[in-house]
């Protein structure tokens, strides 16, 4: 399976190990909570997903490599205590908490959240010492003599022998008490999480039109030589700071990321090529509309490569403005209930000082739960930029409300739903902009394309994007309706000709 269905079969799993009866108790008992073992080459992105689906649950995340880990680390170091048995003491052999038992009481009290995934990775790596007790973990959830919280999911992974010499392979009666999933490296799902993560441009044109490139690991006459998911995604932060600081991309950097010569050398290259395109067909003019038929000429005479990267970087562009402007659209919508809250407190008599005081009050929730879940490891980017807004924000009418000390409370609200009133404005008139962007998208590729794979790469893309499908939903584009309809239209009408043919009318 694919890492995107590997996901969903997690996340639905776990769902379910967090089912409780009507008495609270877990509707499958600890013991039947078979742990799941995620098997996969090095790199695919098996880590980012347990991030994502602790986020998505609202529940915790501790992560561990097990190949550091010694017998003593794992099950905790022995020392002596005494006991009395029948009137007679005895020393005794205790154990300290497993340090990766303890993480998860730190997370939980750190947090508040009680429920979460303990995600070992690297399972199959463990070391001779460790291994016995492996077993006996993976059935009842206990490292030495100290059990994992109820509440918690044990997710595993590893990798297969031919990609590390560490592995050992487990018997059958270890693997009897897994749910094996084996997963694949896949372009097209990596591409759908890669656009959510803003991966350079520049790398996902590249692998649009060469596919076999985004993984490989293959051993060659000067060793081992590997391509990983995780190696373009780094080298894509890299990528946009080096743009920030003017420095050249050369293949000696490319390197660092990508262990093989040859896609080093076609990446470098490429690079440069995308950088000229990008000066050449001037993005930012085309997305204003203001585009001259040497342009247009220009890019119908190009070859299919270069089209491929015009449409990628005029997309991309695009894509950026509508997440913002979707993220815009989140935060007003989260900023009405504290902002009614202050305006139920100023209607009931308080002044400006304790509307200030219920605002900071506010933007230190806030702040603490964000804080909280970024502890348990279940706050993703796109929710700490909106929450790091949404905190600056009501700091802002903090101030606002105490620069009118001496007002009522009505007229210290009435300047901060000033400013509110400013950001919605603000907002209406970027989703103006953003929509005429959107707009001179369609006309230039119509103008410059017709209706051929170009329209229907911008199509498929404005489709299948979360953020520029709930843009179009929400405040509509005719140019993408007629054209998608066109290009259902022409589906249709293929799919009619080849039963025709079938029928040998």
């Amino acid at each position: 399976m694919n890492i995107r269905e590997a996901k969903k079969y997690i996340k639905d799993s776990v769902r379910i190990y967090l089912k409780k009866d009507e008495d609270g108790e877990y509707r499958i008992p600890v013991v039947r909570q078979r742990p799941i073992f995620l098997l996969g080459a090095p790199g695919i992105g098996k880590t980012a997903v347990m991030e994502q689906i602790a986020q998505e649950l609202g529940i915790a995340l501790v992560s561990y490599s097990m190949t550091h880990h010694t017998r003593q680390s794992a099950l905790g170091l022995p020392f002596i205590t005494h006991r009395e048995y029948e009137g007679r003491e005895y020393d005794v052999t205790e154990y300290t908490m497993s340090e990766i038992i303890a993480s998860v009481y730190d997370v939980m009290a750190e947090s508040g959240i009680r429920e979460g995934i303990l995600f070992l990775d690297e399972i199959n790596c463990v070391s001779e010492t460790l291994a016995p007790s492996m077993l006996q973990f993976l059935q009842y959830k206990v490292f030495g003599r100290h059990r994992v919280p109820d509440g918690w999911v044990i997710v595993t992974a590893g990798n297969p022998p031919e990609y590390n010499k560490s592995v050992r392979e487990f018997d059958v009666v270890t693997m009897d008490r897994l749910k094996l999933l084996e997963v694949e490296a896949d372009y097209a799902v990596w591409k759908e999480y890669a656009k959510d993560m803003g991966v350079h441009p520049a790398i996902l044109n590249y692998l649009d039109m060469k596919k076999d490139d985004f993984y490989q690991v293959e051993t060659t006459v000067r060793g081992r030589s590997y391509i990983t998911a995780r190696g373009w995604e780094d080298l894509s932060g890299m990528l946009y700071l080096y743009e920030e600081e003017g420095l050249a991309v050369e293949e000696a950097f490319v390197g660092q990321y990508l262990r093989n010569e040859r896609v080093v050398r076609e990446f470098t290259a490429y690079y440069e090529l995308y950088q000229k395109y990008r000066n050449d067909y001037k993005v930012e003019e085309i997305l204003e509309g203001i585009v001259g038929e040497q342009t247009r000429d220009k890019a119908r005479k190009a070859d299919f490569d270069e089209r491929l990267s015009l449409m990628g970087m005029l997309i991309d562009r695009v894509q950026q403005d509508i997440r913002q402007n979707i993220i815009g659209s989140e935060v007003l919508g989260e900023l009405v209930k504290p902002l009614r809250a202050l305006k139920a407190k100023a209607e009931a008599g308080a002044g400006a000082e304790e509307l200030g005081a219920l605002a900071g009050q506010q933007a230190q929730a806030r702040k603490g739960a964000m804080e909280a879940l970024q502890k348990a490891g279940a706050l993703s980017e796109r929710e700490k930029r909106k929450g790091r807004y949404i905190v600056r924000y009501l700091a802002d009418c903090e101030r606002l409300a105490r620069l009118a000390d001496g007002q009522d409370g009505m007229e210290a609200f009435a300047h901060i739903k000033d400013k509110y009133d400013a950001n919605v404005a603000a907002y209406k008139q970027d989703t103006g902009a953003v929509q005429d962007r959107l707009h001179w998208l369609f006309r230039f590729v119509e103008d410059t394309f017709g209706s051929g794979s170009e329209m229907l790469i911008l199509v498929t893309e404005c489709t299948v994007q979360a953020d520029s499908a709930k843009f179009i939903g929400m405040y509509g584009c005719e140019d993408y309706t007629r054209h998608n309809e066109e290009l259902m239209l022409t589906e249709r009408g293929d799919v009619l000709l080849g039963q025709i043919e079938a029928l040998e009318i």
